[in-house]
């Protein structure tokens, strides 16, 4: 899958197209890579992330599931999230 270099600012950038979990196509762009590995590095992951594998791992869910919530709640529910998940959850995986 290609990166283009945008000819005006001098960076890469990503333009694809992936089927969502509801079937439909859909157009993704991302701008402002500085190199081409970069923009296809990042388009690698996000269409790893999109796929819908019952075949992934629980560790893999689990990892994808970290970095999807890291960011959305506050620190101090993290911090008890990932204690339960180590105490409960990892020693019998």
């Amino acid at each position: 899958m290609p990166a283009y270099k945008d000819k005006e600012k001098g960076t890469w950038y990503a333009s694809f197209y992936y089927e969502d979990w509801t079937g439909k196509k859909v157009k993704k762009l991302k701008r402002g890579f500085s190199t081409k590995r970069d923009a296809l590095e990042w388009e690698r992951t996000f269409l790893q992330q999109q796929t819908a594998d019952l075949e992934m791992t629980f560790e893999n869910f689990v990892a994808l599931y970290a970095a999807d919530m890291k960011g959305r709640i506050k620190e101090n529910t993290w911090a008890q999230r990932s204690i339960c998940s180590e105490l409960f959850v990892a020693r019998y995986c």
